[in-house]
């Protein structure tokens, strides 16, 4: 059987095909980048402490139901980003900011300044003990559901985003994430997956932060 030179070419061009496409399919996909929002931290915190439901110095703990968030920092090839900076800000669980424009009328925690720093560790891993936000009337109208935000900085790339809790009945009509498909991001990036825990009366749950190359 003879092979023409051109069906050479052909044959080989379709396996080149098929092997790039085999490597945009185990590509990661992105979390969605999102705004920083209207209650960007106006101070960050001097201490780095993953502990966000505790204050240095103080013994009280926020109030509310308090949550485990951990995940990896990850690029699209799946390799992993270690010595990521990451701040991480929130509302309390009344839904309240520690910002000076708040005008939400829920109270303050005094134990929860709702902001951490810290960086990947040298797997790309992270990790929160913090309260569950509670949700809060958006500046616009509606209400926001519960969030965290995250701005992550590695050595080649920027990511804010905003994390979101399984089965919230506001994901549905919140301002953001519902509206998430109408400008080409996938919601499903941004919700976190509730997971088993082993500490009692603490929620956890898992989120993977998949960045781009610069």
């Amino acid at each position: 059987m003879t092979i023409s030179r051109r069906n050479l070419i052909i044959g080989m061009s379709a396996v080149g095909c098929a092997v790039r496409s085999t490597a945009a399919a185990d590509l990661l996909r992105p979390t969605p980048q999102e705004t920083f929002g209207p209650f960007f931290p106006v101070h960050t915190p001097q201490y780095h402490d993953f502990d966000m439901a505790r204050i240095p110095g103080r013994t009280g703990r926020a109030l509310g139901q308090v949550i485990e968030v951990s995940g990896r920092v990850l690029r699209t090839d799946g390799s992993i980003v270690k010595g990521a900076r990451m701040e991480i800000w929130q509302a309390n669980a009344a839904g309240r900011y520690a910002h000076p424009i708040d005008k939400n009328p829920a109270p303050l925690d005094p134990n929860f300044d709702g902001v951490a720093l810290l960086q990947s560790s040298d797997d790309g891993r992270y990790r929160i003990l913090t309260v569950k936000p509670g949700a809060y009337p958006y500046p616009g109208g509606g209400m926001r559901t519960p969030h965290i935000h995250f701005d992550v900085m590695s050595d080649d790339y920027r990511l804010v985003a905003q994390m979101y809790f399984p089965g919230e009945t506001l994901n549905e009509k919140d301002a953001l994430i519902s509206t998430m498909r109408a400008r080409s991001r996938d919601p499903a990036l941004t919700i976190c997956k509730r997971v088993e825990s082993s500490d009692a009366g603490v929620l956890k749950y898992e989120w993977d932060i998949v960045l781009l190359r610069a």
